[in-house]
């Protein structure tokens, strides 16, 4: 995509890097030292194996190797059928001892730093769309407001058959290739359905910020706030977006759906102030490094919490790193139900090292726990409610069973002498659901749907059935009591109530709360089993929380 966001710096994760790998703050050496330096290393073997006595590391030291590659590029330069350009061996060589780590460390060279640097600062040069492989070609999914293709009339769906007299189809780098110097020019040739002629376009690079947060309002006082990714400022667009969302609703925002699908990570210190938002008091991610080592928790502040409004966390297995974080910290808090599907499973941080060329070391140093002390690492967030993700055009309502007439359609029914007296309830589908379908792919997305009725359900219910001196949010009914601490002891993890003492206090609740995960959110003739279960995900331990880098999970 245009704004194919990548994992980001920040300085605080910078700064983590070189206290832990360079307390006194050396510089790293150059690529050329390192060269030298590893040649040194092999003069010194070949003069150990001539007979004279000096130093050399000792034995197993792995810098000896170094002299195994000194020479093979000795050979290359000296051997190989072409020249060879010398820094691209270090670099290669350099990646390739990298990515003998994790999936997630990697060797990023200058230019490929500069574009995470504008990732996650929130901007780029480019031309501001989205774009995304579709039927075997590259097509346009949104486009910028305000932005140069915007301007130039490029609209969702069109494909694009050729950048700068390159076809696209097989094209990998297509992102890089609309991207560019501000000011400059990038070529587009464009199909779109229906017409039988393409377009050639000639448009003009320039700054874009990215959206990472998304809002829209399904009815007055329910919300929806999406974000797309952890970038610089996402805590300052979450919170205008809920000002924004009471503005519109009258000043009252009663229900919010978190979206967090394909939500790939990014940076930590944003995703522990968006829980921040939320959570009143606790923990909220611990990370430890090499041997168990804590090297940070974070925790939350009562100071701005926004517990006046019921919450649903949507995930999927786009869901990753930094997504999984306030995913789980609202879960182990009981401050949310957390919907959808499986996510991702990463659990793992990475720090940014610059280098003095100009490339850096993207390094993972450290794992991360939830509240409750779980890990993601390869597991990920089991949601309260599971949920998968199906068209809605594509089922039936199974209504055989129901009676073909019902009493209006009786001869000589008796009429209904109220109709003009007293208003009627409104008759068809919730307002929300037409909005959902504005602002979906397809038309459609029945994950949301489901999220939007569960929230209605669940503020008619609280309105009708439980105590109003008590407003639990739908995450302590679906939700597990204190968590567990290693000693045994419970310790509160922020909530407000236990699930276990609403339930206690009103038996008549418990039905109702059952009621809620069991009935609300499947369309008309399915039954709910068939595609929402429940799960709760497991509380352990109570640990403690985390600081650095969290890169994209995909």
């Amino acid at each position: 995509m245009d704004t194919g966001l990548h994992p980001g710096v920040h300085d605080s994760a910078r700064r983590l890097g070189k206290g832990a790998d360079n307390p006194v703050g050396r510089r790293p050496l150059s690529n050329r030292a390192i060269v030298l330096w590893a040649a040194g290393v092999c003069s010194l073997v070949l003069s150990t194996l001539a007979g004279v006595a000096t130093a050399v590391p000792r034995k197993g030291s792995p810098y000896q190797k170094l002299a195994l590659l000194t020479r093979v590029m000795s050979y290359v330069e000296q051997s190989y059928v072409e020249d060879v350009d010398s820094d691209e061996l270090i670099y290669g060589a350099v990646k390739g001892l990298v990515e003998t780590l994790d999936p997630h460390s990697a060797f990023l060279r200058p230019e490929q730093y500069r574009e995470m640097k504008n990732d996650t600062a929130g901007q780029f040069s480019g031309i501001g769309i989205e774009v995304d492989v579709r039927d075997g070609m590259l097509t346009v999914l949104s486009v910028m407001d305000g932005t140069p293709a915007a301007r130039a009339g490029v609209v969702a769906g069109d494909q694009i058959v050729r950048i700068d007299d390159q076809p696209t189809r097989g094209m990998t780098d297509y992102v890089a290739r609309m991207r560019g110097k501000r000011g400059s020019a990038v070529q587009l040739l464009l199909q779109r359905r229906g017409q039988r002629d393409s377009r050639l376009l000639v448009i003009q690079r320039d700054l874009i910020k990215v959206r990472s947060v998304e809002s829209f309002l399904l009815e007055a006082s329910y919300g929806v706030i999406k974000v797309k990714q952890f970038t610089e400022t996402v805590d300052r667009d979450v919170e205008a977006a809920i000002a924004a969302l009471e503005k519109e609703s009258g000043g009252k925002l009663l229900g919010l759906v978190l979206d967090l699908r394909n939500n790939p990570g990014g940076l930590l210190d944003q995703a522990v102030r968006i829980a921040d938002m939320f959570i009143d008091s606790g923990l909220i991610v611990r990370t430890e490094g090499r041997n168990g080592r804590i090297l940070d928790e974070e925790r939350a502040h009562h100071r701005g919490t926004r517990d006046d409004i019921s919450i649903i966390c949507l995930v999927n297995g786009g869901s990753a790193s930094a997504a999984e974080i306030v995913a789980g910290a609202l879960q182990d808090h009981g401050r949310a139900l957390v919907m959808g599907t499986q996510t991702f499973g990463k659990g793992s941080v990475q720090t940014i090292i610059e280098l003095e060329d100009g490339s850096a070391l993207k390094l993972t140093i450290a794992r991360y726990f939830t509240p409750s002390g779980r890990s993601i690492q390869e597991k990920g967030i089991s949601p309260d409610v599971v949920v998968e993700q199906v068209k809605l055009s594509e089922l039936k309502p199974q209504n055989s069973e129901e009676p073909v007439q019902k009493e209006r359609d009786l001869h000589g029914h008796l009429k209904n002498k109220q109709r003009d007296q007293i208003a009627r309830r409104p008759s068809g589908p919730p307002v929300g659901y037409a909005v959902i379908a504005q602002h979906s792919t397809g038309g459609e997305d029945y994950q949301l749907r489901t999220a939007y009725d569960y929230l209605k359900a669940w503020s008619i219910l609280s309105a009708r059935l439980l105590p109003r001196r008590s407003t639990p949010t739908p995450a302590h009914v679906a939700g597990g009591g204190p968590a567990t601490s290693p000693t045994g002891t419970e310790e509160s993890v922020g909530r407000k109530s236990s699930s276990r003492e609403l339930l206690e206090q009103r038996p008549a609740d418990a039905a109702a709360a059952a009621a809620v995960r069991g009935s609300v959110g499947a369309p008309i003739g399915l039954s709910p089993q068939a595609v929402t279960g429940t799960g709760s995900a497991p509380t352990r331990g109570l640990a403690s929380g985390l600081s650095g880098l969290i890169d994209e999970g995909r």
